[in-house]
């Protein structure tokens, strides 16, 4: 009998230089934060991550895309979905020093 893993379905919008450093890592890990960036926030639905990289990543870098990747459910259950504008406008709050164990969570490819 195969276990199966329950999962929760992330995403999260990038820029070109943070698409690059996904590709880098065969599409399986996030990279560190920068300095001044002490949460990772991917959102609960594809429609908000689109309209964050339209407005933001293409405004800033000229390209926007949307990642969608898998988490195991046990280990998201920690963060708590937060509502930071309309209704649609949910992301988990993942503080940066807990990436990697985030990383290591993932299942699949992002």
């Amino acid at each position: 009998m195969q276990e199966t893993t329950a999962t929760v379905v992330l995403y999260r919008p990038v820029g070109p230089e943070e698409l690059e450093l996904v590709r880098q890592s065969g599409f399986r890990r996030w990279p560190p934060r920068l300095p001044g960036q002490p949460i990772f926030y991917p959102v609960t639905n594809q429609a908000y991550a689109a309209e964050i990289a339209s407005r933001w990543n293409v405004r800033d870098s000229g390209y926007g895309a949307v990642t969608r990747f898998e988490v195991r459910a046990d280990f998201m259950s920690r963060y708590e979905v937060r509502q930071v504008g309309a209704a649609r406008h949910t992301e988990w709050w993942v503080p940066a020093n807990e990436l990697d164990q985030l990383n290591e969570h993932i299942v699949g490819l992002i």
